[in-house]
């Protein structure tokens, strides 16, 4: 990794062990990262780490978004480019492209698995009563998977509910599993 994504990286890792917010201030945390110049957020609870990017061993016939997997301490880690999943413009992987690590739930299952983004940003504490719903989009757009809209210094971070979101992606995975 690049010195200043190091740093950057580090200082979000820092953030995440650190960060105690009071339950009386009714804010949850989010770790929040960029992608085609927008923000967005996930609920810190759900990040098991951040990493750099590395190559990752695909996965024939998956879906385009499905970039491959890793061997992650011994488990098996689906990783999602959120871009293409998002139908957003390809990029080439630079020096702060990172794969944040999550744990996401499709019921009573867990599974771990990593979104490549463009980049870290930061963590921030939002309050769930300022937090504005989805805009309606009609039949045609999908919006299950926001959980809300908050902005932040002069900025509108569009906060995502990570289960919703990657709820297909983990049945398609379960689907291709096979026990022997």
């Amino acid at each position: 990794m690049a010195s200043t994504e190091q740093q950057s990286v580090e200082s979000i890792e820092e953030k995440l062990d650190n960060s105690k917010i009071s339950e009386e201030e009714n804010l949850e945390q989010y770790l929040t990262f960029l992608m085609a110049e927008e923000e967005y957020g996930v609920d810190i609870l759900s990040v098991q780490e951040i990493r750099g990017w590395e190559s990752v061993t695909p996965v024939p016939n998956s879906p385009k978004h499905v970039k491959g997997v890793i061997n992650l301490r011994g488990t098996i880690v689906p990783i999602i480019d959120l871009r293409a999943k998002f139908n957003l413009d390809a990029i080439d992987y630079g020096p702060l492209t990172v794969v944040i690590v999550l744990k996401v739930a499709l019921g009573t299952v867990e599974r771990v698995m990593g979104i490549v983004v463009d980049a870290v940003s930061d963590v921030y504490g939002l309050s769930l009563e300022d937090m504005q719903t989805a805009p309606d989009l009609g039949d045609h757009i999908n919006t299950n998977y926001i959980q809300g809209l908050a902005g932040v210094d002069e900025k509108m971070i569009v906060v995502l509910d990570i289960d919703a979101l990657l709820a297909n992606d983990m049945r398609s995975q379960a689907a291709n599993v096979s026990v022997h």
